[in-house]
């Protein structure tokens, strides 16, 4: 009977996958698939990065990326307040080591909804196409991830790359969007 259960319960599962595709977005099941995996932050990361919601500034070409999505616990109870940190290379691949351009952070809102204006980041020489993240919910431990982007050729050959880190990506009227739920533990 055990047995049967699980298979039952393994195909209710992989039938969600199906319907909803394999991607960050379908995260949002909670527990499903467990945790947002942790990932390296990479040579790149910076601290004390500015405030502000939207990484577009002066200077910053590239195609407009939205990324948005909620923090929520193992129950799908948001996590308000979390503070996240994004952080990224530019339309040709490269960081900016000199100061803070397509990096900041926000906090989430009492529902734990999040929401960045940015570009989509260039390939960095032996990675894909990628986005890190630390997420910090008041008082608790932060999870340092990445963000990958789904049809990427280069991700079948990056080393680091996690298929479950993988933002639901559309065409919006002024540009892409991503959408990505984090599921912490709590």
């Amino acid at each position: 009977m055990q047995r049967r259960r699980f298979l039952l319960t393994a195909l209710g599962a992989g039938a969600l996958v199906l319907a909803r595709g394999w991607s960050g977005a379908a995260r949002a099941a909670c527990g499903l698939f467990g945790r947002t995996p942790a990932q390296t932050e990479g040579p790149y990361y910076k601290a004390h990065p500015p405030e502000r919601m939207s990484l577009l500034q002066a200077g910053v070409t590239g195609e407009p990326l939205l990324v948005q999505g909620r923090v929520l616990d193992g129950q799908c109870r948001p996590l308000a307040h979390a503070r996240l940190d994004f952080w990224h290379a530019d339309a040709e691949g490269e960081y900016d080591n000199a100061g803070y351009r397509l990096r900041g952070y926000q906090f989430a809102d009492a529902q734990g909804r999040y929401r960045l204006e940015t570009i989509l980041p260039g390939l960095y020489p032996g990675r894909t196409r990628h986005i890190h993240v630390k997420v910090t919910p008041p008082g608790q431990p932060t999870l340092t991830t990445q963000l990958y982007f789904p049809h990427e050729p280069a991700n079948a050959r990056d080393g680091i790359f996690d298929p479950s880190l993988l933002m639901k990506l559309s065409r919006g009227p002024q540009g892409h969007v991503g959408e990505f739920d984090f599921i912490l533990a709590g």
